[in-house]
């Protein structure tokens, strides 16, 4: 089993030099307290003993000082009185139907979809007012475009599963324009111990239009990221919690692209599950300089005919 998840992830970065959202790493509890850092971010439902709905997730974050003369900049929110912290990330993921290895339409089940993004994005952080605001802009593409088959076909064959034939009725390419805002008030704080923090996104775009409120909380030994206080704690090892509920306008990946609407098989509108219930869990160790988290994740049927997903993730990150 070791063996199949290395292989996986030696994959999974592979092919990211060939090439949301689903991975977030805008949200407080997995900040990194430096300015310039790397991390790497895997999704699979191999994690939850799955292989269907959203299969796999993986990126390439970087964020540095460097970033703020990114031009995308000035159409993010950069509040005078907050801290700032400027990023990029590479980022892919990836659906399938239950029966993946069917050659045929599945109907009744989720449409192959894969995505590509370049995602710019500021982090901005008012200690006086423990307010965090989040915004950023994803640039990329749906469809046989983003090397889903050929990505998902080079795993499978590594790791001895069945080989996926049906991405020939994916989603068809179409262009991916993503603008994101969230905003994350810190509610409750006891000691560096307990921390409770409230949330709101918004997601407008070709990609996803949805609309999210939800809550994390935070239990361990970690720096308290709302505070103006030196951090002094150079091992944390904390616990989370997240309930999100969302408000779906659009999903591409369910319903095809904005523009191209030639894809072979979608879901009707009115077959889409307008409000969806998700839950994140996990543990995350970090010291001054590396960062490691195990995450898992469960979201509530996103259409009629469809099915629950659970996944898991790694994110591994070192400053620098």
């Amino acid at each position: 089993m070791i063996k199949t998840i290395i292989s996986t992830i030696i994959l999974g970065i592979l092919s990211l030099s060939l090439n949301a959202q689903k991975i977030d790493n805008l949200i407080s509890f997995r900040t990194i307290d430096n300015d310039t850092y790397f991390r790497f971010n895997y999704d699979n439902d191999y994690f939850a003993a799955s292989d269907e709905n959203y299969t796999q997730g993986y990126s390439l974050e970087f964020v540095s000082p460097f970033f703020s003369k990114n031009p995308i900049n000035h159409i993010l929110i950069k509040p005078n009185d907050y801290s700032l912290r400027y990023g990029i990330m590479v980022e892919h993921i990836g659906y399938t139907p239950n029966n993946y290895d069917l050659p045929e339409i599945q109907y009744g089940d989720r449409p192959f979809a894969a995505a590509i993004m370049l995602k710019s994005s500021i982090i901005a952080l008012n200690t006086n007012k423990k307010t965090r605001l989040h915004s950023s802009l994803n640039l990329g593409l749906i469809g046989p475009g983003a090397f889903g088959e050929e990505m998902q076909v080079e795993i499978h064959k590594a790791t001895g599963n069945k080989t996926p034939r049906g991405w020939r009725h994916q989603i068809k390419n179409d262009v991916v324009l993503n603008y994101n805002f969230g905003i994350e008030k810190q509610a409750l704080q006891m000691a560096n111990f307990l921390a409770l923090q409230v949330e709101s996104n918004v997601n407008v775009g070709t990609l996803f239009t949805n609309l999210s409120v939800g809550s994390s909380v935070v239990v361990g030994r970690f720096n308290n990221v709302f505070s103006s206080e030196e951090k002094n704690k150079n091992f944390q090892l904390y616990t989370y919690a997240q309930p999100i509920v969302k408000l779906v306008g659009y999903d591409a990946t369910l319903q095809g692209g904005l523009i191209n609407r030639k894809s072979p098989y979608t879901i009707a509108s009115n077959d889409v599950n307008r409000l969806t219930f998700q839950f994140n869990y996990g543990i995350v160790l970090q010291t001054k300089t590396l960062y490691f988290e195990y995450t898992r994740s469960s979201l509530t049927k996103e259409f009629d005919s469809g099915d629950s997903a659970k996944w898991g993730g790694i994110r591994i990150g070192f400053t620098f």
